[in-house]
């Protein structure tokens, strides 16, 4: 085993995680690579990753996930190429095809970015894949050469710009895959919709309130001017009600499971004899950890009764029902 795992097995890991891993921070020297680009390798699936004890937010580099990729044929340089980003001058380039012409296949939707940032005019700068764009180039020749099928025109004539939706959907999805929770789940599709959209979406303040706790963090920029943020704001929101619908009908699904996970733990506490709650602790099981409590307990118990989560309706119609669009204001 290379001499980095071997002090990481000792350094970098935690007695009480079920995992030998590392933090992030390490993990990217590890693996030679800068820290943003590790963030890539996680979003893209390329790294696998586990929640910390401490704090489920943190994510770690299981050991053995280490030594994998160190052990693939041409790393590291097999690994930076697959995580190398391109604007749209050197995308453009890769398939072959005027900018001009790069941009407009991007706005038609047939392909999407993985990062924006901002330049000093505040306009979006969108940075592709370069692996993606290759097998592009390999699948769909027919889009880099001749007229442009009357379908993509169509688009680019109503004025739709598919770039920001492929970005949304794609962080949505990457961070619905890195969770078994319904509600981190539900936080996800969330965080996309607009504070009106939500409240009709989930009337309960005390769920919006976790979904809230929960909400993953889609972007890292930062921007310092109002004008900046308005901009970022903007990206990070779902448009148009298609769109909308789409991530209410996320929503919905898995509230209902999340829900019903909360209604199938609530009978085992209501039930649990009061010496145990009453004790200080005297209700761990054979001296180990305190009893977790039910899945969406984030509320103080006489809260938690005073709010209860609305009833899903077993009716056919309901799921139509609930994910009514609504106009954004």
């Amino acid at each position: 085993m290379p001499v980095g795992l071997v002090r990481a097995e000792k350094t970098g890991t935690r007695e009480t995680d079920a995992v030998e891993a590392v933090p992030m921070g390490e993990a990217h020297r590890m693996l030679g690579i800068r820290p943003r680009e590790l963030e890539l390798a996680v979003e893209l699936g390329a790294l696998s990753t586990v929640a910390s004890r401490r704090e489920s937010r943190h994510r770690r580099v299981p050991v053995a996930e280490l030594a994998r990729v160190r052990a693939e044929e041409g790393f590291p340089a097999t690994l930076r190429e697959r995580l190398r980003l391109v604007g749209a001058r050197e995308g453009a380039g890769l398939l072959g095809v005027t900018a001009v012409r790069f941009t407009r296949l991007a706005r038609a939707g047939c392909f999407g970015p993985v990062r924006f940032s901002l330049n000093r005019y505040r306009a979006v700068v969108w940075l592709y894949l370069a692996s993606e764009l290759r097998d592009v180039a390999e699948c769909r020749p027919a889009l880099l050469r001749g007229p442009l099928p009357e379908g993509l025109l169509r688009v680019l004539a109503e004025g739709e710009d598919w770039r920001p939706r492929h970005w949304r959907n794609r962080r949505i999805a990457q961070a619905v895959r890195r969770t078994d929770d319904p509600w981190a789940a539900a936080a996800a599709h969330a965080a996309v919709l607009t504070p009106e959209v939500l409240e009709e979406a989930v009337p309960d303040p005390a769920e919006r309130a976790r979904l809230a706790e929960l909400r993953p963090e889609l972007t890292t920029a930062r921007p310092e001017s109002l004008a900046a943020r308005r901009v970022v704001r903007g990206l990070l929101t779902a448009d148009g009600e298609d769109e909308v619908l789409r991530h209410r009908l996320g929503l919905t699904l898995a509230l209902s499971t999340a829900r019903s996970a909360r209604s199938r733990c609530r009978p085992e506490r209501e039930h649990r004899p009061a010496g145990n709650a009453e004790a200080g602790g005297a209700g761990r099981a054979g001296g180990g950890g305190p009893v977790p409590l039910p899945l969406g307990d984030f509320l103080p118990c006489h809260e938690a009764r005073q709010s209860p989560p609305p009833a899903v309706d077993p009716s056919p119609r309901a799921p139509a029902a609930a994910v009514r669009a609504v106009p954004r204001r």
